[in-house]
């Protein structure tokens, strides 16, 4: 992944992950792992945390296609190495969050993706 193409979002805007069941199935330990350590990475990078839970839905029966999804999240971050959030230890931290309705959302159960 060092020389690839880098991405300008996490997630492609045209694919909806669904639930693949006649896709060539993929290594468990080697995408577990993948999960594991962007999970770890999105405690400082809240701009992939909805693509990696997504991502992380598939780790009992992962598929190729997943596999491309986490490869395109690693090509976003290859691009926004100097993205992340910096919690300096002078100064409070206001913390401001923000929701947008999405009922339905999910394409899988059809289920809202914001918790409303």
């Amino acid at each position: 992944m060092e020389n690839c193409k880098e991405a300008f979002t996490p997630m492609s805007t045209s694919y909806y992950m669904d639930a693949d069941l006649a896709g060539t199935t993929v290594d468990q330990t080697k995408f577990r792992g993948l999960i594991g350590s962007l999970l770890y990475l999105a405690a400082s990078r809240t701009d992939i945390i909805f693509a990696v839970c997504l991502c992380a839905r598939c780790q009992s029966n992962p598929k190729e296609s997943y596999f491309k999804a986490i490869k395109r999240i690693l090509k976003y971050l290859k691009g926004t190495t100097t993205v992340g959030l910096w919690y300096p230890s002078h100064s409070p931290i206001h913390l401001v969050g923000y929701s947008d309705s999405d009922f339905a959302g999910c394409m899988l159960d059809r289920k809202s993706t914001s918790g409303t």
